[in-house]
């Protein structure tokens, strides 16, 4: 761990330490009597010893000490346990320290400069650690963040992080605050104070570099101009807090009715890092199964699913949220699952020793489940969902339903027009129609082995038919199932007929123009040159 900046003078001190690694500006040590000689007469003297004077080196016998070519004095940073631990702080001060001191012109600037990153390492990672176990470190850093910056009070602080500002050549080593509408940082070192405070909706770039100087850092571009952020001790997560909060601006400043009325974090009041932690999570979730915006993630257990078409037991994650059972592989094969819980119609529990889970689907389907760790809780948990997970009227995962119905009983199309205006004996195909059944056959044949509509397996190989080409017949139902629409059909079932119903008998500028371009649109297509397809057509389009 990381230790509060204290003097050592190995001028003067007995001879108690080894050097394991060294530098010009860093050394790593490991106390004798460990390790490798701690079985000859020096490692029991030591030993001894540091039982006597309960030293904390028998607890931490790895150490880094900080130092300066034109000094003899040494300046404790860090302890260990063990070689590993040490060596995680030794690999980031090389990563991200080492290469920044060059820049400094005297060894009291470079002494000043660590002491002062190592305190902000300590007080981020007692932060980090007990933001919610103690508020009132939290509330202290509240009070400098209004105090130093003077923004509005209803401004709310989500979290601060030690890091560095990068002005020219020299670091600047302060915190950074990020509130719900600004990006403020400050710096005071050696008389010299840094400022900043900038809005998050006059961010136009935000990425992670790296460079020969810096390691890695976070430039934000701002007015044209950019800004280095470096020595983040979690610079993934802060990284993700600052995007979000671009992001959320973004939407706030475009967008503002959708924003306040739907959106989870419209209230600045509520957002907070684990608010938005939880929110991104939520959105990975969603984004990765594409499943509608009010789904959340419930519950994640880790097991192994049975693969009828590989005969294979496959290692993943299973997702549990509002309405669906998913499930994402983790061992290579890239296979994934979704599963809504509307047909599942039971759960069993075959076999308490291996903890497995028989999750039975409508269509004589089952997912047979093994070593989840809490398999009686996911039982439980896919039970009590599965009666309060609404069956849709409109099941749009059945490809068999092609029609579009106005009202509950008016048909506006009962075919689809690819199946009415091409021909489809083999006599009557022409070069292109043939490669289009091909590719037809290919995909019926992974139907048949993967499962067809929302239950069907994932795998490689439907990506690769995907690759190939998805033939005309079939991209309106793929198209649904890989872009996640069809789930969101599923949950808001005749929304479409209730739109026709509302605009049909409309007249506008937009609507007459569309009926203008609606006779000479689309030449090519025969489908489109017909009273049906023309219809069709002008049902989208109005």
């Amino acid at each position: 761990m990381w230790l509060k900046p204290e003097e050592v003078l190995l001028k003067n001190a007995l001879k108690l330490w080894v050097t394991e690694k060294s530098n010009d500006y860093f050394v790593l040590q490991r106390r004798r009597g460990y390790g490798e000689d701690s079985g000859g007469l020096t490692g029991l003297l030591v030993g001894t010893l540091d039982t006597v004077l309960d030293s904390t080196a028998k607890v931490a016998p790895f150490r880094i000490l900080h130092q300066t070519p034109d000094s003899q004095v040494y300046w404790t940073i860090a302890c260990g346990a063990n070689l590993e631990e040490i060596s995680q702080h030794w690999d980031w001060l090389q990563k991200n320290v080492i290469r920044t001191l060059s820049v400094f012109d005297s060894g009291e600037d470079i002494t000043s400069f660590v002491q002062g990153k190592i305190r902000g390492l300590i007080a981020e990672e007692g932060t980090s650690a007990g933001d919610e176990e103690d508020p009132e470190r939290f509330r202290e850093a509240v009070l400098r963040f209004e105090r130093l910056f003077g923004l509005p009070q209803r401004e709310k602080l989500v979290t601060y992080f030690s890091c560095s500002y990068w002005r020219g050549r020299v670091p600047n080593q302060g915190w950074i605050y990020l509130s719900t509408n600004f990006l403020c940082f400050y710096s005071y070192m050696l008389g010299n104070e840094v400022k900043l405070v900038f809005p998050w909706d006059e961010v136009s770039r935000l990425e992670r570099t790296s460079s020969v100087l810096l390691a890695e850092s976070i430039r934000i571009r701002v007015r044209g101009e950019d800004h280095f952020f470096s020595m983040l001790l979690r610079l993934q997560q802060t990284f993700l807090i600052m995007q979000q909060l671009a992001d959320y601006a973004i939407v706030r400043f475009f967008d503002k009715e959708t924003f306040h009325a739907e959106h989870p974090l419209a209230d600045p009041l509520h957002i907070s890092q684990r608010a938005l932690e939880v929110h991104a999570r939520n959105q990975a979730f969603r984004v990765f199964f594409r499943l509608p915006m009010e789904e959340n993630l419930c519950e994640v257990y880790e097991s192994f699913l049975w693969v009828p078409f590989s005969h294979v037991n496959t290692l993943g994650k299973i997702c549990v949220s509002e309405n669906y059972l998913c499930f994402a592989s983790q061992d290579g094969s890239r296979c994934h699952l979704i599963v809504p819980l509307w047909e599942v119609f039971s759960v069993e529990v075959p076999d308490r020793c291996t903890r497995a889970l028989t999750v039975c689907l409508r269509g004589k389907r089952a997912l047979r489940f093994s070593e989840v760790r809490d398999f009686e809780r996911l039982a439980a948990t896919i039970r009590r969902k599965c009666g309060t997970a609404g069956s849709p009227q409109h099941c749009a995962s059945n490809p068999d339903e092609e029609g579009v119905m106005v009202g509950q009983s008016q048909a506006v199309s009962t075919e689809a027009l690819m199946n009415v205006f091409h021909p489809h004996d083999a006599e009557n195909l022409d070069p292109k129609m043939l490669k289009e059944r091909m590719k037809e056959q290919s995909w019926q044949i992974h139907f048949s082995e993967y499962g067809r509509g929302t239950g069907m397996f994932c795998t490689k190989k439907t990506r690769d038919l995907i690759v190939r080409g998805v033939p005309e017949t079939l991209r309106g139902e793929l198209w649904l199932l890989f872009s996640g629409a069809v789930h969101d059909m599923s949950c808001h079932p005749g929304y479409y007929g209730r739109l026709l119903e509302e605009c049909m008998g409309s007249s506008s500028l937009a609507c007459d123009e569309i009926e203008r371009d609606l006779h000479r649109s689309l030449p090519e297509h025969p489908a489109f040159q017909s009273d049906t397809g023309i219809s069709a057509l002008r049902r989208v389009l109005t």
